[in-house]
């Protein structure tokens, strides 16, 4: 991209990060995508070109570096890139305490359920398979059913029915599920006036399980839900 002509550090860091993007993708790299499908995930909405177009932009630029490891490629930060994780922290408090409406399109289930995945705190859930069943009841049927399933030690989601036992069903709508995970509502604050609703033996714990994802941990020590 052009330059802006400016001496001012300023100026010659935003040379670097201001393309549409590419600040999401040190965001997604930062909460730990290295592979390109990852990092996808991260960004739905991106073009496969695109994004591939920003990171090797990123790796000229000396945010990132590129790997082949047998036949996979990966990526991961310089120095350089990890000391931005400061920028991307104040950037989303900075956010959360201006800009915080959410409009319609700003909702999107495949990134919200994505997020859950990668900060569910797994060692707090039973050391047996253990699945959550989420309805939104405001999406297109497509996109409404969604499962989490933690099992090993390790946390899936899915979007077609695994066929496991249900320990915890949820209704509730994607706005909500959004608002809680950026921790807007809290869980109890969301049964208890019964915009979520919890079957099973074990809905008391959905708090402890979810957790409180990093924009919530914000949010809480900005004083907000």
């Amino acid at each position: 991209m052009p330059g802006y002509g400016q001496f001012c550090p300023v100026a010659k860091a935003m040379e670097v990060l201001d393309e549409r993007w590419t600040i999401l993708i040190v965001r997604e790299m930062l909460l730990g995508s290295r592979h390109f499908n990852e990092l996808r995930r991260g960004v739905p909405r991106m073009s496969p070109a695109l994004l591939s177009k920003r990171l090797k932009s990123l790796e000229r630029s000396g945010v990132l570096t590129r790997t082949v490891e047998r036949t996979q490629v990966g990526y991961d930060l310089t120095p350089a890139g990890r000391e931005l994780v400061g920028v991307v922290n104040d950037l989303a408090a900075w956010g959360m305490r201006w800009i915080g409406e959410l409009g319609d399109d700003d909702l999107d289930p495949h990134l919200l359920m994505w997020d859950i995945r990668r900060t569910i705190p797994v060692d707090k859930w039973p050391r047996v398979r253990t699945t959550v069943a989420i309805r939104f009841l405001d999406v297109a049927p497509a996109e409404r059913h969604w499962w989490v399933v933690v099992a090993s030690g390790e946390a899936d989601i899915c979007d077609v029915d695994p066929g496991y036992q249900v320990d915890v069903d949820v209704q509730t709508t994607l706005r909500v599920l959004t608002r809680i995970w950026r921790g807007e509502l809290s869980w109890v604050h969301a049964i208890g006036h019964g915009s979520v609703v919890a079957d099973g033996p074990a809905r008391r714990e959905l708090p402890t399980w979810f957790g409180d994802s990093r924009i919530a941990q914000q949010m809480h020590a900005l004083g907000g839900a």
